[in-house]
């Protein structure tokens, strides 16, 4: 399997928020993940893992349809329902376990 398929080693998975079928047949789920000093949520499109934000990202141009965003190639759309599922969960997580997600995606170094 690619480097680009696994999930980080720091990364356990916990569960499925978003399950979904795309009109191309694609299966996404959004899954919750431990890292070692934070939940986030991680996409996986037909049971392969995707790199992206750990949080859905607003779309520039929303549409009926989708509001938010996540992923990289492919970019999957989420309704807000569905990002507000995610984000949601994540938050909830994250005060439970006292933890604080540091969200530093995409940013230069």
């Amino acid at each position: 399997m690619s480097d680009s398929h696994r999930i980080p080693d720091d990364a356990e998975i916990h569960e499925t928020i978003v399950e979904k079928t795309l009109s191309n047949g694609m299966v996404v789920e959004i899954k919750l993940v431990k890292r070692p000093r934070w939940y986030e949520a991680m996409l996986f499109v037909n049971g392969l893992y995707k790199p992206g934000p750990p949080l859905p990202r607003p779309l520039e141009e929303p549409t009926t349809t989708a509001s938010h965003w996540m992923g990289v190639r492919p970019k999957i759309g989420l309704s807000i329902e569905e990002a507000e599922a995610i984000i949601g969960e994540v938050n909830i997580q994250n005060y439970l376990h006292k933890c604080r997600l540091v969200d530093n995606w995409g940013q230069q170094e």
